[in-house]
């Protein structure tokens, strides 16, 4: 018996090796999918240039300015001296007054957006309710909204001035007051309550038609089904509604927290005839620096840092709260 082995020896010559494989070759189609994103974009560009040049004009450029003064020596007329480095900002760390201001403007965030948000929500729950005049209602609340926030401010200001004011005249008349002499706008502690109270009036429309439109996107079929369920009626809002109008609360809640840590003029109206700093925040001390020290290096070094507070507060909410959980998965 005989052993072939011409086929295998044939099979061994003409099989060839598999070449190598290339794992970081691209996948067949991806230069014309990255030629079609550019194209895509160019093609967009004069659509949306516009707003990327007013963007860069209004936002960016103020921006660079500010960081770049924050490391100038600048003189009370305006003469650039040269580079300061960091001494401005050691000088913002060396106001003895800092303390105070950080605290009034962390006490100013939450007092009015904790109760901005509160009571929206309880405005937002009875707009949501069908009753006789709801249309009128509706429109009220956005009162606020509509009038000037600068006009708003000053009618409670001088409403508030002692012996002429007419809200100090009529706490006076129903025994709040004994006389309406009070200065509630000349004591640093009434005039930023006064201020809060302000504050939370005219941040109330923007934040209660935000949560409506949240309560009104939430489906009834859910509603339906949890008190089919045999859910109570608290039961069913705090543990299905509530839940639903996360992204509308996430949202409003941020963008308050946004507009009342750079509010200007309800804290320079009602308080900026107090001297001192001990009803300022950082806002209305960096309008100090440039108004009455005209200290604009060391009012830039402020704002970065004021800036800087704010994206870290932003990005410690977002990380927090995740307002979009659920939304965008």
């Amino acid at each position: 018996m005989t052993t072939d082995t011409t086929g295998t020896q044939a099979g061994a010559t003409t099989a060839s090796p598999a070449p190598p494989s290339d794992h970081h070759a691209a996948p067949p189609g991806a230069d014309d999918r990255s030629r079609r994103t550019w194209r895509g974009t160019l093609a967009a560009l004069p659509w949306i240039g516009p707003s990327l040049a007013l963007i860069a004009l209004i936002v960016l450029f103020p921006a660079g300015v500010m960081i770049f003064n924050s490391t100038r020596d600048i003189s009370q007329s305006g003469v650039d001296r040269g580079s300061a480095g960091l001494e401005n900002y050691a000088d913002v760390f060396a106001i003895d007054a800092l303390p105070r201001v950080l605290l009034n403007t962390v006490v100013w965030v939450v007092v009015v957006v904790g109760l901005t948000v509160v009571i929206s929500l309880a405005l937002a729950n009875f707009l949501d309710k069908q009753f006789p005049g709801r249309q009128l209602v509706r429109l009220a609340v956005i009162v606020p909204w509509a009038a000037s926030v600068v006009m708003t401010t000053t009618v409670v200001y001088y409403g508030l001035q002692p012996n002429y004011g007419i809200f100090n005249q009529f706490l006076a008349d129903i025994g709040i007051l004994e006389v309406g002499d009070y200065g509630f706008t000349k004591n640093a502690t009434s005039a930023f309550i006064v201020a809060i109270v302000v504050a939370v009036f005219v941040s109330l429309p923007f934040t209660t038609y935000t949560i409506l439109a949240g309560l009104q996107a939430v489906p009834h079929e859910v509603v339906e089904a949890a008190r089919m369920d045999g859910a109570s009626r608290s039961r069913t809002y705090f543990s299905v509604i509530l839940p639903q109008l996360k992204p509308a609360l996430s949202v409003a809640a941020l963008i308050n927290i946004i507009n009342v840590f750079n509010s200007l003029p309800i804290l320079r109206i009602m308080t900026g005839s107090i001297p001192g700093y001990d009803a300022d925040i950082t806002t209305t001390l960096i309008f100090k620096l440039i108004q009455s020290d005209r200290r604009v290096d060391l009012a830039s070094a402020l704002s970065v840092v004021n800036f800087a507070i704010v994206i870290l507060v932003i990005v410690a909410y977002m990380r927090i709260v995740k307002p979009m959980k659920g939304v965008d998965e």
